[in-house]
């Protein structure tokens, strides 16, 4: 028992983590809190095990069971996001765009991408994944009125260089990617187009955003515990065909998947992928309908209070999110304003910021606020909270005390198969 006070402690932290996201404004887009069923997965004996290779075909006995459920989550992938292959195993986002970079580009090749400073994610700047493959990197030019790819000048590019992929999708993700004139011009030049969906996948499955694969993507890759609210984890989905030709194409991104980038892949987070698919399936489109409404809302609440919102010649964002312009290098200092006030978001680069350390703005995010029961007239409150931390300076303490008493009434999770759970008063550790 010599270490049990260290246990203690570190079952206090989760506790005192539950009451502060409890009683705060989790804002943050690319976080939402798992359902009950999902919850109950994690903490399965799923947990610990091994199952290396695909169902039916394991190097460990012991997994019948297990073959079913992923066997489950793959099909309901499939009816999910209307395609003909799901693979469910990455362990992350990051790992699913690991895999299809392995799968389908060597080193020293060529990938078209965003730059990271407009918006990309990391995994795929040079620092990331795509740097640890070795491939070679030509950013899109970016429009920054509309905050998003210049369609024209990408599709001349693509053209020009003939990449061997054309990398697309965001994590500053406001409006929908100009997809299908990139990959037309892609599968011109012989170049396989990734969409990565990672912050809008929920968004996309609930069919309130684009549809990647009907829209020239030929795979498509994203995290399952952003506005698709299941357990942190990735996967990929395509819809290439039956041909000789895409059945080698689909065989790559297994191959890339293990043993490519994974070993054994958490099998407790596949069971709860699995529930968090049937959840989207019957709640999904209600959800991400509320998300975005959400976003419009506070975007112009926001800027109504006098904030510098990005986008606002399109109606500011059709996503779940919103980005915000604080000033040179101040979104560090306003998120920990916020912070201490009771909001929980994180600073972000915004077009014309080049140190990722010290960047002008804020990126906010509404699927949380959405799945604790909050529409559009609470984001006019929530506005008044920003007003009040970052324009009028209010006393930090104060803000806090008045957003904890505002989130008493909003602790029931919602758009899921709830069987009277209360979000934040069960953790698997308390």
């Amino acid at each position: 028992m010599k270490y049990f006070r260290d246990v203690e402690y570190i079952r206090l932290q989760a506790r005192n983590n539950n009451a502060l996201f409890a009683n705060s404004l989790p804002m943050i887009a690319s976080e939402n809190v798992l359902s009950p069923l999902c919850r109950e997965m994690l903490v399965s004996d799923f947990h610990g095990r091994y199952a290396e290779g695909t169902p039916g075909n394991r190097y460990y006995e012991g997994c019948q069971f297990f073959d079913l459920v992923e066997e489950k989550a793959m099909e309901l992938a499939r009816i999910l996001f209307r395609c003909t292959y799901a693979d469910v195993r990455p362990t992350a986002g990051t790992t699913a765009n690991m895999a299809v970079l392995k799968a389908l580009i060597k080193p020293g090749e060529t990938a078209t991408v965003l730059d990271t400073a407009n918006g990309a994610h990391i995994s795929f700047g040079k620092w990331g994944a795509a740097g640890v493959r070795g491939i070679n990197l030509v950013s899109y030019p970016f429009d920054d009125a509309l905050m998003n790819i210049d369609v024209d000048g990408a599709v001349k590019l693509i053209r020009d260089i003939k990449p061997k992929l054309a990398l697309c999708g965001q994590s500053v993700f406001l409006f929908p990617t100009p997809l299908k004139p990139i990959a037309d011009a892609a599968h011109e030049v012989g170049a396989a187009v990734v969409y990565d969906a990672a912050h809008v996948l929920g968004l996309i499955a609930g069919n309130r955003f684009q549809d990647p694969l009907r829209e020239g993507a030929d795979v498509m890759t994203g995290s399952t515990h952003k506005t698709l609210p299941g357990p942190q984890g990735g996967m990929i989905v395509s819809n290439r065909g039956t041909s000789e030709e895409d059945k080698a194409f689909l065989r790559k991104l297994g191959f890339g998947v293990f043993p490519g980038v994974t070993s054994s892949y958490h099998l407790h987070h596949v069971a709860a992928k699995a529930i968090a698919y049937a959840e989207h399936l019957d709640f999904g489109e209600a959800y991400a309908d509320q998300i975005i409404k959400n976003a419009q809302r506070l975007a112009h609440a926001l800027h109504d209070r006098g904030f510098k919102v990005f986008g606002e010649d399109l109606g500011f964002t059709k996503s779940h999110q919103v980005l915000v312009s604080i000033g040179p290098g101040k979104g560090k200092e306003a998120s920990k304003t916020l912070i201490d006030s009771g909001i929980v978001t994180n600073m972000n680069m915004i077009p014309g910021d080049t140190d990722p350390i010290n960047p002008s703005g804020l990126r906010l995010g509404t699927p949380e606020l959405t799945r604790i029961g909050m529409k559009e007239s609470e984001m006019d409150d929530v506005a008044v909270f920003f007003e009040r931390a970052l324009l009028k300076h209010e006393t930090p303490k104060k803000i806090k005390d008045d957003v904890k008493t505002f989130r008493r009434d909003y602790q029931e999770l919602h758009y899921c198969y709830t069987k009277g759970f209360r979000g934040y008063d069960y953790h698997p550790l308390v």
